[in-house]
């Protein structure tokens, strides 16, 4: 009967990044391209709008584009398995009752949980911040 109920709670508990997945990738509000505008009043982007075929993204990298979105989709999906992995943990520390190799299974789960949570979160700030400096471009004075 515990398993069935924690079954059913973890069910419940991944329908939350499902959710947040699905918005991350059907938002119609991210902006793909940003316009440089010409001394003729024209855009770099009109011109790359003309040959390239409908619905494909212009930029690879940098905020809102394909190769960030799904590197972070990824790390979020990495970090919310971790955190599902520490409420696991946490659940069968529980209702270990005492028993010495449970206990030490569910402790185990969760500094394995914790240990990815960092990774996943180190990540995600080390690909950001290559992603950034790739893309910034120094200054001439």
């Amino acid at each position: 009967m515990k398993q069935k109920l924690i079954k059913i709670m973890l069910t419940g508990i991944l329908i939350v990044p499902i959710v947040s997945l699905c918005i991350t990738f059907f938002n119609p509000s991210v902006t793909l391209v940003h316009a440089v505008v010409c001394s003729d009043g024209t855009t770099v982007s009109d011109g790359a709008n003309c040959a390239k075929p409908n619905d494909t993204p212009i930029c690879l990298f940098g905020s809102g584009c394909a190769f960030t979105t799904i590197v972070n989709t990824a790390l979020f999906l990495l970090g919310s398995i971790a955190v599902l992995m520490l409420i696991y943990g946490g659940i069968r520390y529980t209702i270990s009752g005492g028993n010495e190799k449970s206990v030490t299974a569910a402790k185990n789960t969760i500094l394995y949980a914790v240990v990815g949570i960092i990774i996943a979160v180190l990540a995600y700030a080390i690909v950001n911040f290559v992603i950034t400096a790739l893309l910034s471009t120094p200054s001439t004075g």
